[in-house]
């Protein structure tokens, strides 16, 4: 365990225009009125429209985030984009976000960090111990989100469930005083799942090319569901005990739990399984649905904003991914 002085100083999120409801999914999937709602607990997600692109979303997150922060971008070292979807196979998504926010010259490093739905928790660990060491004095991370256009409209359950839209956050190293830190972290992953959850097409293995009406399915999201839910109950109790009792910490301590919103289901696992209430977790599902790695800061956005958490509070933020990975972040706010 590596307590890290790093603070969250502001963070902010964008949802694209169009609002979805359950019904009009009920009709695009041509399930029984209700279904949607029933199966998902989602009853309005957002979909992206003309010009909002995730770089796009992801530029406004940012400005939000900095403006809740009090810094402009001439205060940031470093800009990385947390996303599970890439805007284009190249350059990288944070560079795209340099470009909307119009930083082009502004010479401020910019890279992706990937871990697909756990990425802003990974990326917000990885870069922690750089701001802690000095490296950098404050670094912009962003997650932005399009899963609306790989949807596999056969796969009912799934499709829905996402939704679209970006956050971002602004850290920085606490000042001498400060209870906020990052107490401890951790990620595993498994690849015995890597196939449970994937998109085929669209890397060197199978690439764009070769899409065709017999490989099209290869190109769009896939997920078992069942297989996703059974593995991770029984890895999540050991993963969670190893994340906190090095730090001496129960899930009594925590006054708010943000995970990843990967589904009603998984929602409903978290709770039995690691005993959270339901005062304690951060639920945005139903009018989010999953956003993928923008989920988690959304969470974090939404606790802040809300006032459920405040400065000094301790926050467990926790979620699962393709790969199948686990990851874990203890941190006072």
């Amino acid at each position: 365990m590596h307590t890290r002085q790093v603070r969250i100083l502001g963070t902010g999120k964008y949802l694209p225009k169009r609002l979805v409801t359950d019904e009009e999914m009920d009709m695009r999937l041509q399930t029984r009125s209700g279904w949607v709602r029933k199966t998902t607990d989602v009853a309005v997600r957002h979909f992206a429209g003309d010009g909002e692109t995730a770089s796009y979303m992801g530029a406004r997150a940012a400005e939000a985030a900095l403006a809740a922060a009090g810094l402009t971008f001439a205060d940031i070292d470093c800009l990385v984009c947390t996303s599970g979807t890439k805007e284009q196979a190249l350059p990288s998504t944070a560079s795209l976000i340099q470009l909307a926010l119009g930083e082009e010259m502004s010479g401020v490093p910019a890279f992706d960090i990937d871990a697909t739905c756990i990425s802003f928790l990974t990326g917000l660990d990885v870069m922690s111990y750089l701001v802690d060491a000095g490296r950098y004095r404050h670094v912009l991370l962003v997650s932005s989100e399009i899963a609306s256009v790989g949807l596999n409209w056969d796969e009912k359950e799934s499709a829905g469930l996402f939704g679209d839209g970006a956050a971002a956050a602004v850290i920085g190293r606490s000042q001498e005083g400060e209870a906020s830190a990052i107490l401890n972290a951790s990620m595993k992953t498994y690849g015995k799942g890597a196939r449970l959850s994937e998109i085929r097409g669209g890397g060197t293995r199978l690439h764009p090319r070769e899409h065709n009406a017999a490989t099209e399915k290869d190109f769009l999201f896939d997920m078992n569901g069942q297989a996703i839910f059974k593995m991770a109950s029984k890895l999540l109790p050991g993963f969670v005990d190893d994340l906190l009792i090095p730090a001496g910490l129960s899930m009594a301590d925590f006054k708010v739990v943000i995970p990843h919103q990967g589904s009603a289901m998984a929602m409903r696992l978290l709770r039995k399984k690691l005993g959270i209430t339901e005062e304690q977790l951060m639920y945005i599902t139903p009018n989010h649905g999953n956003t993928i790695a923008a989920s988690i800061p959304m969470g974090l956005h939404e606790a802040i904003n809300q006032g459920k958490i405040g400065r000094g509070d301790k926050v467990l933020l926790i979620g699962t991914a393709a790969g199948l990975s686990l990851g874990g972040m203890v941190l006072v706010y």
